[in-house]
């Protein structure tokens, strides 16, 4: 009889230590997806020009498969609406878009509603809907997000490209915050509709004026805050750059990323185009232009991305930009000195940043 009372006990004791032990696991929270992305969009350029590539054992491997191995986990897409030579358009942004899922990798778009580069200094209008009505031209981001959603279905998307100034100039211009708030909302309501999953991204360049910014356009609806940040353009302070990503964070009870960033591995060039950092004076002082010094810079960035206050990660851009057009182009890039990879085509170390 006793034995088989203590058997009941210790019984009655395992019992109930694994119900609390269950309980205990349910209430822990999953960590939440740290974005290491690249931006990609002239991979299509690079490999229909032939040119090789080796990954860092000197073995010739595709951009994608490359970055693949090195523990990137997201790339990111520009979208023109309709590009004079169809590079980021909308069918080889699809193609591409299937390509990466079917790799394992989440596609963040960045959809700059124009025909061409869209930045805090340039917001054009697609041809097509330069004469129409503002009416009409909330309809129209509306629908064309829609089939964005629809058909390309991202991870991510951005609605506008660096929109310090508003976009879609000029009814969605900042100076007319209205219709800039308007036109942003009518892309939001697009993704909302077609998908629960996809996440929203504002981004803003800078990070210096970034709270008088979001305190003008209040809620918009955008589920993460991304910033661009580039030493040349935005100074030296990395601490301030940690402690705007966390006030950010706090004043929008919203995740924020590094959307863009990147650092050169050399001043020298390998076309004839001139490069967008060519000079000493543009580099941040802590980290030299070399093969470690820009590795260097973009695992400070990752440190910064995950401690600051609900960070979610960082995208390297132009990181794929390499001479592709060969050494006497002219109209070549003007970021082959910032790339993943050397004038040799072999892959820096930079990439360890995403292990």
């Amino acid at each position: 009889m006793l034995n088989r009372f203590f058997l009941l006990l210790c019984f009655l004791f395992l019992f109930f230590a694994c119900k609390k032990n269950n309980a205990s696991t349910v209430a822990v929270k999953p960590t939440p997806f740290f974005i290491k992305a690249a931006d990609l969009s002239f991979l299509p350029q690079v490999r229909q020009s032939g040119v090789k590539v080796y990954n860092q054992n000197g073995y010739n491997e595709d951009m994608l498969q490359t970055l693949v191995k090195s523990g990137v986990n997201t790339i990111r897409l520009r979208l023109w609406k309709d590009p004079l030579d169809g590079h980021c358009g909308f069918e080889e942004v699809k193609t591409l878009a299937a390509e990466l899922k079917k790799a394992g990798l989440k596609v963040w778009l960045t959809v700059h509603y124009s025909d061409t580069w869209a930045d805090p200094g340039a917001q054009t209008k697609p041809l097509a809907w330069k004469n129409i009505s503002y009416a009409q031209l909330k309809d129209s981001v509306f629908d064309y997000t829609g089939k964005i959603m629809a058909e390309i279905q991202p991870d991510y998307i951005q609605i506008g490209n660096e929109v310090n100034n508003g976009f879609l100039w000029p009814e969605g211009n900042i100076s007319s915050l209205s219709q800039f708030k308007e036109l942003m909302n009518q892309g939001i309501m697009a993704v909302r509709l077609s998908s629960y999953s996809c996440s929203v991204i504002l981004q803003y360049a800078g990070y210096k004026d970034v709270l008088w910014f979001m305190n003008q356009i209040g809620e918009v609806g955008a589920d993460i805050i991304g910033l661009s940040y580039y030493p040349t353009w935005h100074g030296a302070n990395l601490d301030s750059l940690q402690l705007q990503l966390s006030t950010v964070s706090t004043l929008t009870n919203k995740p924020v990323i590094i959307a863009e960033t990147s650092y050169p591995f050399t001043l020298g060039w390998n076309d004839w185009t001139n490069n967008i950092i060519g000079d000493s004076s543009q580099l941040h002082p802590q980290f030299p232009a070399t093969k470690n010094g820009q590795r260097d810079f973009l695992l400070r960035i990752r440190d910064i991305a995950s401690k600051a206050n609900n960070g979610q990660g960082f995208c390297y851009w132009g990181g794929e930009w390499i001479s592709f057009k060969g050494a006497t182009a002219k109209d070549g890039s003007s970021y082959e000195n910032q790339a993943f990879w050397d004038f040799n085509g072999l892959a820096l170390p930079i990439l360890d940043a995403y292990k």
